[in-house]
């Protein structure tokens, strides 16, 4: 049901018309991979995890978080009655947190564990159920709209973050949960010096540290070619925005499957080319601008 990697994969999420590749590598600095990529394509789930801990209890807390995470979103899905997307990405989060915190407890080697986490649900949002809004033009006549509701959200727990790419125009969408950015933020410190701070890894909120967790969650309206990017920070301490986006404005529109696969190879490749210093792990969905044949 759920599919992790540590290779090259890609599938086609018919019924939400999106395609997908991941990839995750350990860098050449590190001696093990603590990252872990996963998906639920069957109900539009993807999630990137960056565990801390000591031995391999890392690894353990982002398996463990991802796992959990898509078990239970999967679990609310299979509810007549599914919650709104926010309450069941945010409780599968809370999930997550718990079995990592717990897990950390009751175990020796794994105590003080934890991990990051960025994650994406697509719930697409049948016309029908969109309420039609009456718009006057004229004393005589009206214009009946339909918005566009939100179908796309994000969630995010620690500094592996998500890009959007739309137009050819990269944005980040989250924002680090780290001290260095904190500072940043607060003006007490330059770009340039965040870049160097010996500080960089210290995060101020991860999954499993603590018995709750504060969750981040936006929700996102997407447009027909778009390209969201998941990534833990072993990319986004190698690479600066522009050059991610430089590699990723290399894929065709529409994007197709092999295309989205060779661009993670490419981003795993040029940040192993600056450093390589920590696990690399990215995961592309797009929004084709037509349906994709199936394979």
């Amino acid at each position: 049901m759920y599919r992790f990697l540590r290779s090259v994969t890609f599938y086609n999420l018919s019924a939400s018309n999106l395609i997908y590749a991941m990839l995750s590598h350990q860098g050449l600095v590190r001696h093990g991979n603590e990252d872990a990529c996963a998906a639920a394509p069957e109900i539009g789930a993807f999630i990137v995890c960056d565990g801390m801990g000591g031995a391999a209890a890392g690894e353990v807390a982002s398996q463990l978080a991802a796992e959990t995470f898509l078990a239970h979103l999967n679990a609310s899905a299979a509810q007549p009655d599914p919650p709104k997307p926010q309450s069941r990405i945010n409780s599968a989060v809370e999930a997550a947190n718990h079995a990592v915190f717990q897990k950390s407890r009751n175990s020796s080697q794994h105590s003080g564990m934890g991990t990051t986490l960025v994650s994406l649900l697509h719930v697409p949002v049948p016309c029908e159920s969109v309420p039609s809004i009456p718009i006057e033009s004229s004393p005589e006549t009206s214009v009946l709209i339909r918005p566009a509701p939100p179908s796309l959200w994000l969630a995010h727990v620690g500094d592996s973050r998500c890009y959007r790419l739309r137009a050819r125009s990269l944005t980040q969408l989250t924002d680090d949960h780290s001290l260095v950015e904190e500072q940043l933020r607060a003006g007490q410190i330059t770009a340039a010096e965040a870049a160097l701070s010996p500080m960089r890894n210290l995060i101020t909120r991860a999954v499993g540290s603590l018995p709750q967790v504060e969750t981040e969650i936006q929700s996102h309206r997407p447009q027909p070619g778009d390209i969201y990017l998941l990534a833990s920070d072993g990319l986004t301490r190698e690479l600066s925005d522009n050059e991610i986006a430089m590699l990723l404005d290399q894929i065709p529109s529409p994007p197709t499957q092999p295309y989205l696969a060779a661009a993670c190879e490419s981003l795993i490749k040029a940040a192993n080319h600056n450093g390589g210093h920590d696990n690399i792990t990215v995961l592309l969905v797009a929004f084709p601008k037509s349906k994709p044949s199936q394979n």
